[in-house]
């Protein structure tokens, strides 16, 4: 099964599609009790997740680190080959895992 990003941002979805997990109560979600399942990388804002700044990618990938969706975010990264941002605590460029994004501009040549 993939999980597309905005599968992520509807509150109770993992626990119908993909099985029961546990996921983090968040009582200041805004949401009524019962749908107040929230997952870190809701109420952030997405671009974190596809920013140019290699320090907001790895504050986008320490939001990750304790996700229980993180394996299926990741899986779902991976089969769809996307082609960037950080997906499942792990940043993709050009559809392939990286450990850090280039920098924008020509690549420097050697002296």
């Amino acid at each position: 099964m993939t999980v597309l990003f905005h599968e992520l941002l509807v509150p109770g979805w993992a626990e119908t599609k993909v099985g029961v997990y546990e996921l983090t109560r968040n009582e200041n979600s805004g949401h009524k009790k019962d749908e107040g399942f929230s997952l870190p990388c809701h109420g952030v804002d997405p671009e974190l997740f596809f920013s140019e700044s290699q320090a907001m990618l790895e504050t986008a990938k320490d939001l990750c680190t304790a996700c229980p969706m993180r394996a299926r975010c990741l899986e779902g990264a991976l089969s769809r080959q996307e082609p960037w941002g950080v997906w499942g605590g792990e940043i993709f460029e050009d559809g392939q895992i990286v450990a850090a994004k280039r920098s924008p501009g020509r690549p420097r040549t050697a002296a």
